[in-house]
């Protein structure tokens, strides 16, 4: 693969960077580069229950040669660190015969700074057996892991059903079976530390010490941090991952559709250490030797901040939208198996308002197939049961109006009002009712009062 030969110096670092990550190694960073003393890349690993310190020389070159290993052996000495230490030297191109035998003297010896040797053509296996492609000058991230789309234990279905079962009127066995579409969206959980010292002739006067894990959406387009329950779904599942096969899902999905990643994993790592050195800025006072107050930015280097891992998944987001009538509801949501976070509620939300949420009591008019709040939902006057205000037909009754389901329901109550004694068509209107028997207790009242004066 000839691209490996397209980087400058600098991008085949930022390569090896993601590489050593996908690999597992933890603390993976790169040195100063104005400060370069033999050693590009500084990580660590833990065998055998023992952490040991990794230092990485990268050389873009066609050939690397004793020297160059010498020099590591030399930088691994000097690097501080409080346990044992090996280094490693990556190229695109490959190394001498002197090189290789430094290399292996080294091991042979048993020496206390082993060194370890990876040429081109490895890199490109590695590449392969941690499924990452390169491609102009970067890391493309090609991931299979995905957290599961549905709870194995139920139906596909059971979310979009178990969200109309606080609805009146309308019982979720009944529903028609919904259209159910996933989309497999890319994200990736990045953990960063944030270590950073800030000092003036007082002494300290800000320190950082955090750790920070959140998961970013990863399509094409602009990174944003998710949500805080979408990134607490994401985390918390990441040892529950399933392969992405799409095919195994077609028997359960009527639509499936799988994003590609927006970004290389350099990109994410150089957009986290942004915003994480944007979350940290801050501005504190402190009292210098001349008793005067100061105020100082305490903004991180980038150095400051370290990328422990870029873990890179999919997220199932699923869409039922289930048809009743001549209305749609769609219901949306974050899974992963029986967890899940919701995106759109299309089932708790009044068709003629926006009356929406978990809080509110909302009735299905079985006339329309709409659902509605409690300000657009009425009784029907011929056959007592729910009907919203939107397909209701209306007529007044004793100058009260009286909602019915279509007009042969007001003709056929009509019929029945026409035959109704006086007093029953009266009690048509409760409050025109009450309001006539006051009045004629008040003028009765009135008749006897005139009368017991006499």
């Amino acid at each position: 693969m000839p691209v490996l030969d397209d980087l400058s110096g600098f991008e085949f670092e930022d390569v090896m960077e993601d590489v050593f990550r996908n690999l597992g190694y933890e603390n993976v960073r790169q040195a100063e580069r104005t400060a370069d003393e033999g050693r590009d890349i500084l990580m660590e690993e833990v065998v055998d229950g023992t952490r040991r310190a990794v230092v990485v020389e990268c050389k873009h070159t066609g050939t690397v040669g004793r020297p160059v290993v010498q020099k590591l052996h030399s930088a691994i000495a000097t690097f501080e660190f409080d346990g044992p230490k090996r280094g490693m030297v990556a190229t695109t191109g490959r190394f001498t015969g002197p090189a290789i035998e430094y290399a292996e003297r080294l091991h042979r010896n048993d020496d206390p700074y082993p060194i370890e040797l990876i040429d081109g053509s490895d890199l490109r296996e590695i590449a392969d057996d941690i499924g990452l492609d390169l491609y102009n000058g970067r890391i493309e991230i090609l991931c299979d892991e995905t957290l599961r789309p549905y709870d194995p234990a139920t139906t596909v279905n059971a979310p979009a059903t178990a969200a109309f079962r606080d609805i009146d009127n309308i019982d979720s066995a009944d529903l028609p079976k919904p259209y159910s579409a996933v989309t497999f969206r890319p994200v990736v959980a990045v953990t960063a530390d944030t270590n950073a010292v800030f000092e003036t002739s007082v002494g300290v006067v800000h320190r950082i010490n955090d750790r920070s894990r959140f998961v970013v959406h990863a399509e094409r387009g602009q990174s944003r941090i998710a949500s805080s329950d979408v990134s607490k779904l994401v985390v918390e599942n990441l040892t529950a991952t399933v392969a992405l096969d799409t095919g195994r899902f077609e028997s359960e999905f009527d639509a499936i559709e799988e994003r590609r990643f927006g970004q290389t994993q350099t990109e994410y790592k150089e957009w986290t250490v942004e915003q994480l050195r944007e979350r940290h800025t801050t501005t504190v006072s402190y009292t210098g030797d001349n008793n005067v107050t100061y105020t100082k930015t305490c903004e991180p280097a980038r150095s400051d901040i370290s990328v422990q891992s870029i873990q890179p998944v999919y997220l199932p987001q699923v869409r039922h939208t289930i048809e009743l009538q001549e209305y749609s509801y769609p219901y949306e949501y974050f899974a992963a198996g029986p967890s899940r976070v919701t995106s759109e509620d299309g089932v708790h939300q009044c068709v003629h308002c926006n009356t929406a949420g978990t809080d509110a009591i909302y009735t299905f008019c079985a006339n329309c197939g709409s659902i509605n709040c409690d300000s657009h939902i009425k009784t029907e006057r011929l056959e007592g049961t729910p009907v919203c205000t939107g397909c209701a037909v209306t007529e007044r009754f004793a100058l009260k109006t009286k909602y019915f389901y279509d007009e042969s329901n007001r003709d056929a109550f009509q019929d029945q009002y026409e035959a109704m004694p006086f007093y029953e068509k009266a009690m048509e209107n409760t409050l025109l009712a009450v309001g006539v028997v006051i009045l004629v207790a008040v003028v009765l009242l009135g008749v006897l009062v005139s009368v017991g004066g006499l």
